[in-house]
């Protein structure tokens, strides 16, 4: 199960954390992701990190301004956000998928787990 949280209305040039908790899996052996749905718009990729952490890729819509980072011990996985800018605003989802899936497949949406969004408003 995947719960992620922490989103909320920020101003642009604001920052948040997204969390992103598991339970009832060994997450820790998953690939984990967020992905994110603006109103209007198809579900993109926006960030991943592999199971021990060692690899991340980003969007480059959001390239040096995110990052991804996971704590295995507290089976949680972020999404720190800064300079956010009014096109970031969307639902964000966390999902996760075993470390074997290939990674083309995964930044295409390709995960096995889906969490529920947590709403990102930036305002202008």
């Amino acid at each position: 199960q995947l719960q992620a949280s922490g989103g909320g209305l920020v101003q642009a040039g604001g920052s948040l954390r997204l969390s992103c908790a598991t339970s009832g899996r060994t997450y820790s052996v998953y690939t984990m992701g967020w992905f994110r749905q603006a109103p209007g718009k198809e579900r993109e990729f926006v960030a991943a990190i592999s199971w021990s952490g060692g690899s991340t890729y980003y969007a480059d819509s959001v390239k040096g301004r995110f990052a991804i980072f996971r704590d295995n011990a507290k089976n949680t996985v972020y999404l720190r956000m800064n300079s956010l800018k009014p096109e970031d605003t969307a639902v964000y989802y966390c999902a996760a998928a075993p470390a074997t899936t290939d990674w083309g497949t995964m930044l295409k949406g390709g995960m096995d787990y889906w969490g529920k969004g947590t709403q990102v408003t930036v305002s202008s």
